[in-house]
């Protein structure tokens, strides 16, 4: 149906977004399609990043914050995770000409490390020309949710996540970060995704393959 091509796609949002649903449902759609698709989560997808996925996570249980990491020791953590990621998994795939699906990246650690948590966003930059080059997504979907959804659907979770109980102030800055000038770039799409409905996982499939059938013609 479509020409094997590299294709690099991201989903977006604050905890109890859909972002993880859809992303799923993205990757069974493509595969129906018979699409050579691969999908993958950060931090994470690696032996290694998830090594340190679960450092990151056992530190985030520790109720004493001062045996807590350092909030750029913590933001470390995540961009060593991305560097074994990236190069272990995403560029190989990409060169293989596969869809690579991603469950979080860049736009993640601006939201929370950056508007959450205040770390400078050069410190990040500056880490991030190093390890990723010129990588960058093809086609990134931000997910937005109200609060009161995303606090629903987190308590309905059976394994806890590290965000769990951060605060809904933590929450409205992080998703500002998701959300700031992205309506005018063309490689990000904006969907509410308070009600994960059938619809919107339509609406995502058709934006891809709409993508990659301009992407044909070029």
């Amino acid at each position: 149906m479509f020409k094997r091509k590299p294709y690099f796609i991201v989903f977006e949002g604050i905890e109890g977004s859909g972002k993880s649903y859809q992303s799923s449902k993205l990757f069974k759609n493509l595969k129906k399609k018979g699409l050579d698709v691969l999908i993958t989560r950060e931090p994470g997808g690696t032996p290694n990043a998830e090594k340190i996925r679960k450092l990151i996570l056992t530190d985030y249980f520790v109720k004493n914050k001062n045996k807590n990491f350092d909030k750029y020791t913590d933001t470390l953590l995540y961009l060593a995770a991305r560097n074994e990621h990236v190069k272990n998994k995403i560029r190989p795939a990409l060169k293989k000409k596969q869809i690579v699906i991603c469950d979080r990246f860049v736009d993640s650690t601006i939201s929370y490390q950056v508007y959450g948590k205040k770390v400078k966003k050069k410190f990040i930059e500056n880490i991030h020309n190093e390890i990723l080059g010129k990588l960058r997504p093809n086609l990134t979907f931000i997910l937005k949710v109200n609060l009161k959804t995303s606090r629903s659907r987190l308590r309905k979770r059976k394994k806890k996540n590290r965000y769990d109980n951060f605060s809904n102030k933590f929450y409205q800055n992080a998703q500002k970060g998701f959300l700031y000038k992205k309506n005018n770039n063309k490689n990000y799409i904006i969907f509410d995704s308070s009600r994960n409905t059938p619809e919107l996982e339509k609406k995502i499939l058709e934006i891809v393959l709409k993508r990659f059938k301009a992407g044909m013609s070029k």
